[in-house]
């Protein structure tokens, strides 16, 4: 059988990974390794082990390895715009997660494991631009989770669990199916949004669909058509010069004063 080819990409050694880490100003070991061209999950990483946050973003891993939970310390994981379309049962073992993006990836909801309910120390949880149409009910179990964001999925409804999260602050849903306003039908029932306009303000185009369109209709009490221009209600006293849109306002004065 032909030998499977290694996807290409940056290797990264135990040595660069060292390298790559830095402490913040809060005391915490951040390892970053952003816009590096990672396909492979670097294996040198699992050992990592007092790493506080990961930076691994806008990379092109494709696969997080099963004993990825190893990395127990981890308080904040980037792992935004990847090719990510699942995740390790064992990323429930991420007790002390407080920061978890997986924006921009390619996630499905068979992707997403029952166990990241277990991520309980949760603040902040970032699943948006993914595949996603539904998420685990055990996400009910994160109540320290203040901000979640599953912009641009594809859920068709908003998830149940989230009124069990009572801490939840920030919500961002734009862009899914539930959230978009439906398209209003072409062909409504008579009556339905009717607008009363008169004819001179419409182009011959609209004018004729409007005509066609009324002709099934019924007739308005009093035989008044919704566009009839041979028949418009006068108001005596009334100054209504814009009624008329054929005639200029000087012409409609001198008009009117004839009348009189």
């Amino acid at each position: 059988m032909p030998k499977k080819k290694e996807a290409k990409g940056t290797k990264i050694t135990p040595k660069q990974a060292k390298a790559a880490v830095r402490m913040t100003l809060e005391g915490q070991r951040r390892l970053t390794l952003s816009h590096m061209g990672i396909i492979v999950f670097p294996k040198c990483l699992l050992k990592m082990t007092n790493v506080d946050e990961m930076d691994l973003s806008r990379n092109q891993i494709q696969k997080l390895p099963p004993n990825f939970g190893d990395l127990s310390a981890l308080k904040s994981l980037d792992l935004r715009g990847n090719m990510l379309e699942d995740l390790p049962e064992s990323i429930g073992k991420l007790a002390q997660l407080t920061y978890l993006d997986l924006s921009y990836n390619r996630l499905t909801s068979a992707g997403i494991p029952p166990t990241l309910g277990s991520l309980t120390n949760l603040i902040s949880l970032n699943l948006g631009m993914n595949k996603l149409d539904a998420l685990p009910p055990t996400m009910q179990a994160l109540e320290n989770l203040e901000d979640l964001l599953i912009f641009d999925n594809l859920f068709t409804e908003e998830p149940a669990f989230l009124t069990a999260l009572g801490n939840l602050s920030i919500v961002n849903v734009m862009r899914n199916p539930f959230s978009e306003p439906k398209e209003e039908s072409e062909e409504q029932e008579p009556g339905e949004q009717l607008c009363l306009v008169h004819e001179s303000i419409l182009c011959k185009r609209c004018l004729k669909r409007c005509k066609d369109k009324m002709q099934s209709l019924p007739r308005i009490a009093k035989g008044y058509s919704m566009i009839d221009s041979k028949k418009i209600r006068t108001y005596l006293g009334l100054m209504v010069p814009n009624s008329v849109a054929k005639v200029n306002q000087d012409e409609w004065r001198v008009r009117q004063s004839e009348e009189e």
